[in-house]
């Protein structure tokens, strides 16, 4: 495990700002709030200069703070209700998408880009308001994938035994629990282990989004341990660390996962996700609004 170097680019300020303005709609907060929840995010990038910490650090940061504000309790969670919805309209979708296949079942290469095009279902690189979930989910066959390391990742997949697969967004595991229902029929022999977030972050999934979707019947759901919108490996828990450690396939879903695991370079993993913004475009060397499937090591890192 490396120890990643921890910066927030100047380019990612507008970016964690809106997600506060985002938060601030969301919770209903009024003007004092609002703006104490701007003045202390703006207190942590002026005392640390972005140096040290990562996004993903400043976004638990508020959150917290907006709990705090709020009144309400550490697992306090301001998108619950827009991810229940997430989740709903992927399932829905899901069961349309399955009963137009054969007798419910697709390739390994169609699960893998049902689960790409999913990770548009991302409130945390889009402002809420700004996406229509039906309209997204409704395009996916006419995605564009920047990188499609599917032959690396196809003889990765026969010869592993254990696989970990670390979730992202709510209603985008719907998707996850899709690929990994092709994957355990395809190779029943694997043991397959998927993760979900600590505590609510965004609209990222928890426990409670995976048990309502039923990922759980696809395969044994755990908790990272992570309490930020990424994998941050050295602020996992042991045991978690131990399952990534042991094994031979990682599928990392999502841009904020890509953002923290990036610097792993391990090609036993591999990256699916949509390419969100500038920065992500650059660090990739795939245009913004591609999908992605890649392994890691092989990406750019300027």
């Amino acid at each position: 495990m490396t120890t990643p170097r921890r910066t927030i680019p100047a380019e990612c300020y507008s970016c964690l700002f809106g997600q506060l303005d985002s938060l601030v709609n969301i919770t209903g907060m009024d003007e004092k709030q609002a703006k104490s929840l701007f003045e202390h995010a703006m207190r942590k990038l002026l005392e640390t200069q972005g140096e040290g910490i990562v996004a993903q650090h400043l976004i638990r940061s508020a959150t917290d703070h907006a709990a705090l504000l709020l009144g309400n309790t550490e697992d306090f969670d301001p998108y619950r209700q827009i991810k229940k919805e997430s989740n709903d309209i992927a399932m829905a979708f899901a069961e349309r998408f399955s009963n137009s296949s054969n007798d419910g079942r697709i390739s390994l290469e169609e699960a893998v880009k049902v689960a790409a095009a999913g990770n548009i279902i991302d409130f945390g690189a889009l402002r809420h308001g700004s996406l229509d979930i039906e309209k997204e989910l409704a395009s996916i066959d006419g995605q564009a994938f920047g990188c499609f390391d599917m032959e690396p990742f196809k003889s990765r997949l026969g010869d592993a035994r254990r696989l970990l697969y670390i979730c992202d967004n709510a209603g985008e595991i719907v998707f996850d629990r899709l690929f990994v229902e092709t994957i355990a029929r395809l190779h029943p022999g694997l043991e397959i282990t998927c993760s979900v977030r600590e505590r609510p972050v965004i609209n990222d999934a928890v426990m409670a989004d995976a048990l309502y979707v039923g990922l759980d019947t696809a395969a044994p759901v755990v908790s990272s341990g992570s309490v930020y919108p990424g994998t941050l490996l050295e602020e996992t828990s042991e045991a978690f660390r131990r399952l990534y450690d042991e094994a031979d396939l990682v599928i990392a879903k999502g841009q904020g996962n890509f953002e923290t695991l990036l610097e792993e370079a391990d090609p036993k993993l591999f990256f699916i996700l949509r390419i969100k913004c500038g920065r992500m475009a650059r660090l990739s060397g795939i245009l913004k609004g591609e999908l992605v499937l890649m392994q890691g090591g092989g990406q750019k890192t300027r």
